[in-house]
């Protein structure tokens, strides 16, 4: 289903656009949290830009509906004038009515209303990404820990191309900063390990990612060769988060979606979205963006590696299956190493004994090892890892039920 814009009668005017203004006409947070104001029955508009104020437009949406939340919200820069160049030239910075607020007061209270809002409609086990600068996050944070979400990680998008300081009174903004929570301490929330892990070189994920900020042809521009948004997010951030956190079927909403960035990637990912945004200008390059957005066309492709969701399998079962026999000889790749299998499921090293994995990791003098990946036992003449045998004792238990 292509994007589509659907137009709503809101009660209110609280948005990442003239958010300042409705907060100020309206008579506090219990107005924007009352039940009368909450549609019931509703159906979520699935891969779909609602045009509107966030969070009347959240207040549309069914409860416990959606299974990630990525939210850009307004930074509340607080530039002091307009920033040049050394050679005069005039940054192109945010100095949009929508990133501008009376008071930080004004701004937490935006803050506690949106985060409420995208609280009811994120489901148990569903999780939040907000991304700011030094400007607002630390005030993100603590509204976050007040609304009772709870903080996994912060992460570090670290941009290998930042803009300089051309005042040269202060070091270089080079980085931000990413809070990923959980709707609460509870939630059994989806974290894709193993993809992860597969995709840097079998490596841990670190939670400081250098990724350039959004350039050239992704870059999206008006009629006059200017910037579409001032604070277009690159595709490679939004394809990080989607991967870690969610999988393909998932819904993920964006209430502060411009020019459509999360749409197009979760398009690409086989993920579902949801869009919040009232400028029109926006959400024009936004549909157009994710019309041309093509999804991966192999579904085993988008399937993320969840090996830790498979069963746990103990070598010791391999053995009582009667796979392998007691005395039968696991050998490394190169032959070098070899290890008797015992009756017990532990195997023989010389005289020491232990675990597959414990044995295999002192082979090779390393702190750690998979056995299951490093062993082989002979088939024939033929060596063949032991993970093989794994594998049909998980195929005997999903066929068992």
């Amino acid at each position: 289903m292509l994007s589509v814009s659907v137009a709503y009668e809101y009660p209110m005017s609280i948005s990442r656009t003239g958010a300042a203004q409705a907060l100020r006409m309206s008579p506090g947070l219990k107005r924007v949290e009352s039940r009368s104001s909450i549609v019931t029955g509703a159906v979520l508009p699935l891969d779909t830009i609602i045009e509107g104020d966030c969070i009347a437009a959240l207040q549309r949406l069914p409860a416990a509906s959606v299974d990630l939340v990525f939210a850009d919200p307004p930074y509340n820069l607080q530039l002091g004038g307009d920033l040049q160049r050394p050679d005069n030239s005039m940054v192109d910075a945010v100095d949009d009515d929508w990133d501008k607020f009376a008071s930080l007061r004004e701004y937490d209270d935006f803050t506690r209303a949106w985060l409420a809002a995208v609280k009811r409609v994120m489901k148990p086990d569903a999780t939040l990404w907000v991304i700011g600068s030094y400007h607002n996050i630390f005030r993100v944070g603590a509204s976050l820990q007040d609304l009772d979400f709870w903080i996994l990680n912060d992460i570090v998008w670290r941009k290998s191309n930042p803009m300089p300081n051309f005042r040269g009174k202060r070091f270089t903004n080079a980085h931000e900063t990413l809070i990923w929570a959980s709707r609460d301490q509870r939630s059994r929330y989806t974290f894709n390990y193993e993809a992860l892990k597969a995709g840097n070189e079998d490596v841990q994920m670190r939670s400081d990612w250098l990724i350039p900020l959004c350039t050239g042809s992704e870059r999206l521009k008006d009629d006059d060769g200017r910037k579409a948004h001032p604070t277009q997010k690159p595709e490679a951030l939004l394809a990080r988060i989607l991967l870690a956190a969610s999988k393909p079927g998932d819904v993920v909403l964006d209430p502060f979606f411009g020019s459509g960035t999360t749409g197009a990637v979760a398009k690409k990912l086989g993920r579902h979205f949801v869009g919040v945004e009232r400028d029109q200008a926006y959400i024009a390059h936004a549909r157009e963006r994710i019309a041309n957005a093509v999804l991966v066309d192999d579904a085993a492709m988008l399937a993320p590696a969840e090996k830790r969701s498979e069963p746990r399998i103990p070598f010791a079962n391999v053995i009582e299956r009667q796979l392998l026999q007691p005395g039968a000889i696991l050998s490394s790749a190169n032959g070098r190493h070899q290890a008797r299998v015992r009756v017990d499921g532990s195997i023989m090293l010389g005289d020491i004994v232990g675990s597959i994995h414990k044995i295999g990791a002192l082979a090779q003098g390393l702190p750690a090892c998979n056995g299951w990946t490093y062993w082989h036992y002979d088939d024939g003449g033929k060596p063949v890892l032991i993970d093989e045998l794994r594998a049909i004792l998980r195929k005997e238990l999903a066929a068992a039920g």
